[in-house]
């Protein structure tokens, strides 16, 4: 296996390894799509987990990102990137052959057993990612790299929908007439996810890689570098507020679905294909405005409806009928894919922007570090949270009584999870105040950009869908209404 770097790339070199890092990706889905989201939630709570232990295991990814002080470490050492990146992606995938081969033959095994096993899973997937994206840096084109990651994002989400199908009908099969084979289905899924995480990591090993040479100073000499870089000190501030307050809800959602309501896991997954399809139709715009204009805006119009979103979770559950609720969820997530693909495609653009060249590993390793801090602590929070507020609500009702009818609707009922969610819309509203203390080059006006967008979208409704001479009806009968009136004036004067 050559993994030696190229001192430049050819056009061609170039375009062979954007098609393979597209196929990279491709695995890389197929990995998490069977041992991440609901499913590792369930087999978790399969397991007897507690809020607690689920809030551990959603802060374990950021956790370990703290450890990217070692790929820089390696990568000023050795200044061989794409060995790094493919290294660590093989040693990431053997934990999770490990944990399906030990519940196998453990019958069952423990959440401990799965905590310690996803800690390395987790830990050498942080320490590939800086050099993966400095990597990616220098090889994809800067003028492009908007519409080619949202391009990988559009294929790997669908990739990840086709599977979720799948993968959720077998589970709900398994559940109904095999339920005692639920675990072991869980464990097959690990372990095939390990193999085809194997192979994602053989064609990573493919790509070309363009030489770089990190300085060789003292490594905490270089983490401060990005520290006492003003405006990207103020970047991983709101960066940091920003993470903190969605992981302390977000870990939860699938918990209270699951165990606060008792929707089916195949309901949930259909949910998250939901939000996904949003995410895919919506992404190539954003990819394309946040190239265009700037990317702080993308975030200034994404984020809010994100808000939203987390303020409605509080009211699943209080509707009236079952359907109600599910027909909430699917708006949640519809308006939630819309938004989180705009805000996780800007974050990675801005952190990549703000990054000097030829430091670019030192920024991104420094900014996923911090970031990690906050975010693993929001989740391990959001457990004990959760745990206080068991057997704690609020409920605010409207009565209306009168001789013929009496009767109660619950305007507001908030318990145990909830108050994560209305929590962490709170602190995520408080945390968009830091945006703006934020300079990105070349950045425009979000309003100047959210009047464009609205035109843009509005004459892609006009030219292709009936709907879009609704957008306008209201300004269609003003006209009307003047036209008649100017007319009948008229008349009255002759």
């Amino acid at each position: 296996m050559n993994l030696k770097p190229k001192d430049h790339l050819t056009d061609q070199e170039v375009q062979k390894g954007l098609t393979i890092v597209i196929w990279d990706g491709l695995t890389s889905e197929v990995m998490t799509s069977f041992t991440g989201g609901a499913f590792l939630v369930s087999m978790a709570l399969l397991l007897g987990a507690s809020n607690v232990e689920i809030g551990i295991m959603a802060a374990l990814p950021m956790f370990t990102n703290i450890f990217q002080l070692l790929s820089i470490w390696l990568v000023s050492k050795y200044n061989n990137r794409r060995a790094v990146a493919v290294y660590c992606a093989f040693l990431a995938r053997f934990p999770l052959i490990i944990v399906g081969i030990l519940v196998l033959t453990m019958q069952g095994g423990s959440v401990q057993m799965l905590l310690f096993f996803l800690f390395f899973y987790y830990l050498f997937g942080s320490i590939a990612g800086p050099s993966w994206n400095s990597w990616m840096k220098d090889m994809v084109p800067e003028h492009m790299l908007g519409e080619y990651f949202s391009k990988r994002s559009r294929f790997t989400q669908a990739l990840n929908v086709v599977l979720s199908i799948i993968l959720a009908v077998l589970l709900d099969y398994v559940r109904n007439f095999y339920p005692e084979l639920e675990l072991t289905t869980y464990a097959v899924f690990f372990i095939f996810a390990g193999i085809i995480g194997i192979i994602g990591g053989i064609v990573l090993s493919k790509a070309p890689e363009p030489q770089s040479y990190l300085s060789n100073k003292n490594i905490f000499a270089l983490f401060k570098r990005p520290l006492q870089n003003r405006n990207f000190r103020r970047l991983l501030i709101f960066n940091s507020a920003w993470v903190f307050a969605l992981n302390m809800a977000t870990p939860f959602f699938i918990v209270f679905l699951l165990k606060g309501i008792g929707i089916p896991i195949s309901y949930i997954i259909a949910l998250t294909i939901i939000s996904q399809l949003s995410s895919i139709l919506t992404i190539r715009t954003w990819g394309a405005f946040s190239d265009r204009y700037s990317n702080k805006s993308i975030i200034f119009l994404s984020a809010p409806i994100y808000i939203l979103c987390l303020v409605a979770w509080c009211f699943v559950g209080n509707l009236p009928f079952y359907y109600m609720n599910l027909g909430l969820l699917v708006l949640i997530e519809i308006f939630s894919g819309i938004a989180t693909s705009g805000i996780n495609l800007s974050l990675t653009n801005i952190g990549l922007k703000l990054s000097p060249k030829k430091d670019a590993i030192v920024y991104l390793s420094v900014k996923n570090i911090v970031t990690a801090v906050f975010a693993s602590i929001g989740p391990i929070l959001g457990g004990i949270l959760a745990d206080v507020f068991s057997d704690k609500s609020l409920l605010i009702n409207a009565q209306w009584a009168s001789p013929q009818l009496t009767t109660v609707v619950k305007v507001i009922s908030i318990h145990d999870w909830k108050f994560l969610f209305l929590i962490g819309a709170f602190l995520a509203l408080l945390s968009l105040r830091l945006l703006p203390q934020v300079n990105e080059l070349g950045e425009v006006n979000k309003d100047l950009v959210r009047r464009i967008m609205r035109k843009s979208i509005r004459n892609n409704l006009k030219d292709y869908f009936i709907i879009g001479d609704l957008i306008n009806i209201h300004q269609q009968l003003k006209t009307v209404v003047r036209t008649k009136r100017a007319t009948y004036t008229n008349r009255e004067k002759t």
